[in-house]
């Protein structure tokens, strides 16, 4: 009896050691492989620089179209409101929302 009991402990860690040899798979505990573009940069890096260059520019193009807005707003009467002003407030929402998707993306 002593002899099974002895047996099935040693099964049982040695399956255990095994397991834990045992390269864990999934995401769990390991770091995921860094892609690297043939100039040598990571590709994260790079997407990374793409787009803040694209904010920055989005940027600039959203306090243009505000600055014209408010422009726009002041020529305005406060009863009348041109298509053209109500085009650029759709604008500078659309804009608003792609940088903000850019850096929720992040």
């Amino acid at each position: 009896m002593k002899f099974t009991i002895r047996r099935c402990a040693i099964l049982i860690l040695g399956a255990g050691l095994a397991a834990a040899a045992l390269p864990q798979q999934g995401g769990r505990g390991q770091a995921p492989q860094e892609t690297r573009l043939p100039s040598g940069k990571l590709q994260s890096d790079e997407i990374l620089k793409a787009e803040y260059e694209a904010n920055l520019k989005d940027a600039a193009e959203l306090a243009d179209l505000a600055e014209q807005l408010k422009i726009d707003l002041e020529k305005n009467d406060r009863f009348v409101l041109s298509m053209a002003t109500l085009k650029k407030t759709d604008d500078i929402e659309k804009l608003a929302k792609r940088i903000r998707s850019r850096l929720r993306h992040n």
